[in-house]
């Protein structure tokens, strides 16, 4: 199933409450999700750049540098960002431009 790129342009939040058990679900960090402990998240840029968002030691968003494609039509790959952030590789589900949901690393 190939992906059009241009559903996963935005700044992304992990809807957690809307997760299952195979897959998480991001939304639209402008989409009024209900308040949390801190959510992370992506920012996914047209042209390849992006942030990695993680909640900070405050529960306050902090951002980090990452760049992002679509390799093999269905697969985001983020590289850099925060911590563990060094590359991460996401199996899309489906993407409609009010959400991106993912398979659960390990569950591909």
């Amino acid at each position: 199933m190939a992906i059009a790129r241009a559903l996963l342009y935005g700044r992304w939040l992990h809807a957690h409450e809307e997760d299952s058990e195979e897959e998480m679900v991001f939304r639209p960090a402008d989409s009024g999700l209900p308040p949390s402990r801190g959510r992370r998240g992506l920012e996914l840029n047209p042209d390849g750049s992006g942030a990695d968002i993680r909640p900070g030691a405050d529960d306050r968003p902090e951002t980090a540098t990452a760049r992002w494609r679509v390799e093999d039509d269905d697969w985001l790959v983020v590289e850099g960002g925060q911590g563990d952030g060094a590359r991460r590789a996401m199996r899309i589900v489906a993407a409609d431009g009010k959400s991106i949901v993912v398979r659960k690393p390990g569950r591909e």
